[in-house]
């Protein structure tokens, strides 16, 4: 179990570089929607099931949703 945690940190630490390094603003959202499920996962772990749940739904799902609602309506104002 503690070999699993390492490699969710370690795939937490690679998710965080590349939402840095990645040009295009969709990827980086959509990495640090990965960085938050790998969070969830981690405190499912280590045994904090509604820390998990709470994370997931709100970390991965409503914040990610919001940066990709925002990311398109600037956007689309820069057309105009």
């Amino acid at each position: 179990m503690m070999i699993l945690s390492y490699l969710l940190i370690l795939l937490m630490i690679i998710g965080a570089l590349a939402a840095v390094l990645f040009e295009n603003l969709l990827n980086s959202i959509i990495s640090l929607g990965l960085i938050s499920l790998i969070a969830a996962a981690l405190m499912y772990i280590l045994k904090a099931p509604d820390v998990a749940m709470t994370e997931a739904i709100i970390g991965a799902g409503l914040t990610t949703s919001i940066f990709i609602f925002t990311l398109i309506k600037i956007n689309r104002g820069d057309s105009q």
